[in-house]
């Protein structure tokens, strides 16, 4: 199974695409941003996103979409506006046809890490380790589209035919 994990932002958007393959391991095929400038307005920022995660699509013909869900930022505008972002992130996997599953924050750290209060590096350093790993994906975008990708991966809901295998989830 083939899952695009996606962060998203109206500035920089990470993805990461994860491969599950039988016998409980998962490979890292690619990940990287998608990036906006804050100069341009944001219908044209909003484009620009929904094209770079069409063309991920077409790319790679991922099986599944994993988003992170939304969070409830301090400033009421910021949460509106990464709506928007999300927003046309779900139609670019909802026109591809793609199973589009959302996960909280929490939800994604507690997969990745074993707690949903883990930090940014706790999890980016589970990623090395679950994904063998040399460095940690770059930038911070990135990663948290590889960790949402990988907890889709991991998610016990999924049909046993619709996911090559289940991750275990190791500590140090």
């Amino acid at each position: 199974m083939l899952v695009l994990g996606i962060d998203p932002g109206t500035a920089t958007t990470g993805y990461g695409v994860v491969r599950s393959e039988r016998g409980g391991l998962a490979k890292l095929v690619e990940c990287g941003v998608v990036r906006t400038r804050a100069r341009d307005p944001l219908p044209a920022r909003l484009r620009e996103i929904f094209e770079g995660v069409q063309e991920l699509i077409a790319r790679h013909r991922p099986d599944a979409l994993a988003v992170e869900s939304i969070f409830y930022a301090k400033n009421v505008r910021t949460t509106i506006t990464l709506g928007h972002a999300r927003g046309v992130i779900l139609l670019a996997g909802e026109l591809a046809g793609l199973t589009v599953h959302e996960f909280p924050p929490a939800e994604i750290k507690k997969a990745v890490v074993g707690t949903g209060a883990a930090s940014k590096e706790q999890v980016q350093f589970m990623l090395t380790r679950l994904l063998r790993l040399k460095a940690v994906p770059s930038p911070s975008d990135a990663a948290d589209g590889v960790a949402a990708a990988l907890t889709y991966c991991m998610a016990p809901h999924l049909p046993a035919g619709d996911r090559a295998a289940r991750l275990p989830v190791t500590h140090s």
